[in-house]
């Protein structure tokens, strides 16, 4: 399971930290982790877990709509999650399903901003054949011009779909708004103009692909049953002759924001809604300031706070109120939701949160709260890595920030270092207006707060 945000912790979810120093028995995942980097660049790791018949097999593809650097081409890294179940000579689409059916396995894929994960579950017995299936695939992938509009078609029903949510379509105009030039500008799915132009880009979808699906993007994450033995055998086996190849992407660096910035959603269909975002910090895993934040944001944010009691609760100008700010490769954006019974509540509830903030930036939290808000991250997340899809979830996300699956231990070792002293530091330089978008929904052609 991938660390989690403040955000996500109100949603049920929770995130984690063992701290102390980085002998085995005291990293967050206990664990060893094996790794080998075969001659192409392809990293492969290894994480033996106490699981009998039983095995996780990822792929971490360092490739998302940051890598879409190029104009009218957006939502390639998405496309592409796609694609890649539309089979290849050897295994054509329904020949690669019985094999998985007749193996027990399950296989699927996701897209972010940072990367892709194709990942399967299943009898270990059958790992050879993942490794045989996979390989075919990723050195292997083989479309007409034909199944390419197909998908591409499949892609605009999705984006359809997914944007007639307001949360979407607010989504979309928040990360328009809060960057300039960088290619968090634009959402995993890709501006909507690309989508339905997609259709025309065929010979750019072969360009995107030898690109990026290239050994040195990738890592094999196998978390299970096994020993290291074996899976470097198989990978180097079925993987060791894929070509290695030569392009990286100039991703635009975003300058800093100077003033504070402004989006609304004309809809009274659903609840009025604000956000208020801050930019912060790229991931890191051996600097302080994202445990800062996280810790920071379960205080003031999190169900057990006092601005959701007063807000939510007692004076009930609320119906959720929720922060976090997610890991990402570049700067990104620290996030605070609020669900309102009445919009015209808007400017007092903004007032109450910069209150709050600023509280914090002058005098830091209680020692007591943030000493137990740490206790409660470390031991959330402990309970939940607790099977070799869980594991290999986790480990993943670290792969696709850092390249280095030990980033998880690192970034872990960091909580317990977190010091009021940290908590002030990190409100003071990123909590800022003039580096604050604002975003809200409601039956106003205006959103109404300052």
């Amino acid at each position: 399971m991938y660390r989690v945000t403040p955000m996500l912790l109100i949603a049920g979810f929770f995130s984690v930290v063992f701290f102390g120093g980085c002998s085995q028995e005291e990293k967050i995942l206990p664990n060893p982790i094996y790794q080998k980097k075969l001659a192409n660049g392809l990293n492969v790791v290894t994480v033996p877990f106490d699981s009998p018949g039983l095995v996780a097999f990822y792929i971490v593809v360092r490739v998302g709509s940051r890598n879409e650097i190029e104009k009218g081409v957006t939502g390639f890294a998405h496309f592409f999650e796609h694609m890649m179940f539309r089979g290849t000579d050897k295994y054509p689409r329904e020949e690669y399903n019985r094999i998985l059916k007749m193996t027990g396995a399950a296989a699927n894929a996701n897209t972010s901003q940072d990367r892709t994960i194709y990942h399967m579950t299943g009898n270990v017995d059958y790992l050879e054949t993942m490794f045989k299936l996979e390989a075919d695939r990723f050195q292997n992938l083989n479309y007409s011009e034909h199944d390419f509009k197909t998908e591409a078609g499949a892609v605009k029903g999705e984006y359809t779909k997914n944007h007639a949510s307001p949360y979407q379509q607010l989504y979309e105009n928040l990360v328009n708004t809060a960057f300039e030039v960088h290619t968090y500008k634009h959402t995993t799915m890709g501006f909507f103009e690309d989508i339905v132009d997609m259709p025309n880009q065929y010979e750019y979808s072969l360009k995107f692909f030898n690109r990026y699906y290239r050994p040195e993007y990738s890592t094999i994450v196998v978390v299970g049953d096994v020993n290291a033995g074996e899976v470097n055998t198989l990978a180097e086996k079925y993987f060791g002759n894929w070509e290695r190849g030569n392009y990286s992407a100039d991703i635009p660096t975003e300058p800093a924001q100077t003033r504070e910035k402004f989006t609304h959603l004309q809809n009274g269909s659903i609840p009025p809604y604000l956000s208020l975002n801050f930019k912060g910090p790229a991931f890191n895993d051996k600097q302080i300031d994202m445990p800062a934040i996280d810790v920071l944001n379960t205080i003031l944010f999190s169900q057990n706070s006092d601005l959701y009691k007063k807000l939510v609760i007692d004076e009930r100008k609320l119906r959720f109120l929720g922060g976090g700010a997610g890991d990402s490769r570049d700067p990104n954006l620290i996030g605070i939701q609020a669900s309102f019974i009445d919009k015209k509540d808007f400017q007092y509830v903004k007032d109450e949160i910069i209150k709050a903030i600023d509280e914090i930036k002058k005098n830091g939290v209680d020692e007591k709260l943030l000493t137990e808000t740490k206790s409660n991250l470390k031991y959330s997340f402990a309970m939940s890595i607790d099977n070799p899809d869980a594991i290999a979830n986790s480990i993943a996300h670290y792969i696709y920030l850092t390249g280095d699956p030990e980033s998880i231990n690192r970034l872990y070792a960091q909580y317990e270092k977190v010091t009021n002293e940290d908590i002030k530091m990190v409100v003071n330089q990123y909590y800022v207006k003039n580096g604050l978008t604002i975003a809200t929904i409601s039956e106003d052609k205006e959103g109404g707060v300052e």
